[in-house]
């Protein structure tokens, strides 16, 4: 049986934190590949075109054999929910044990996601920790033990680790912020994501 991680999110645009983030996984828990899906209508976010994100994430992603880019929630209709995308991508991919991969602010908040008491049992969880540091990962450790309680109250169960990935204090929001402003984000993103935002203007 196959193992694959998806990494779902927004991606508006990728950085090198979300590469750091995949390159953890691939190595801490020996998937055979990472399929990166960017959400074609987030439910909760307003993003740059899904064609603008997805050309971003195949230029950052293009170097490393064991990425692959989805662009699967552009078949679904409305709103992109998890759990229907893991349906969907189990049918490519037959025999596969799946993880998924989520920070911990995003992981935090699965008891409310649409079925995800239903998805928490679908596949394994690798959760991105906010920072590292003792401290830190004591807490980020009871905050995922907080959501798995709130699981088994509701009489689901859920597998869960934490990935040792370095500290990188990058955000979306932040190189959008840089954009807008007129600053550089060079070393913050792939230099290839770099230049195609600056062809396409994106976030000024």
């Amino acid at each position: 049986m196959q193992q694959i991680a998806i990494f779902g999110g927004t991606f508006d645009p990728v950085h090198w934190g979300h590469l750091i983030v995949a390159e953890t996984a691939l190595n801490q828990v020996r998937l055979e590949k990472i399929l990166w899906v960017p959400s074609a209508d987030p439910p909760h976010k307003k993003a740059a075109s899904f064609q603008h994100r997805l050309a971003m994430l195949q230029a950052a992603t293009t170097g490393n054999s064991a990425f692959a880019v989805s662009p699967i929630e552009q078949l679904q209709s409305g709103t992109s929910y998890a759990i229907n995308t893991l349906i969907d991508l189990s049918t490519f991919y037959p025999n596969t044990h799946w993880y998924w991969i989520v920070g911990l602010d995003t992981f935090q908040t699965l008891p409310q996601w649409y079925r995800g008491q239903e998805l928490a049992q679908l596949c394994d969880w690798l959760i991105a920790p906010r920072s590292v540091g003792s401290e830190c990962i004591t807490q980020t450790d009871l905050i995922c033990k907080e959501v798995e309680q709130k699981l088994a109250k509701q009489f689901y169960s859920i597998n869960w680790r934490l990935l040792h990935t370095p500290s990188v204090g990058i955000s979306s929001s932040m190189i959008r912020n840089l954009c807008r402003d007129r600053q550089s984000i060079r070393y913050l993103v792939p230099e290839s994501v770099r230049n195609y935002i600056a062809t396409h203007n994106l976030y000024a």
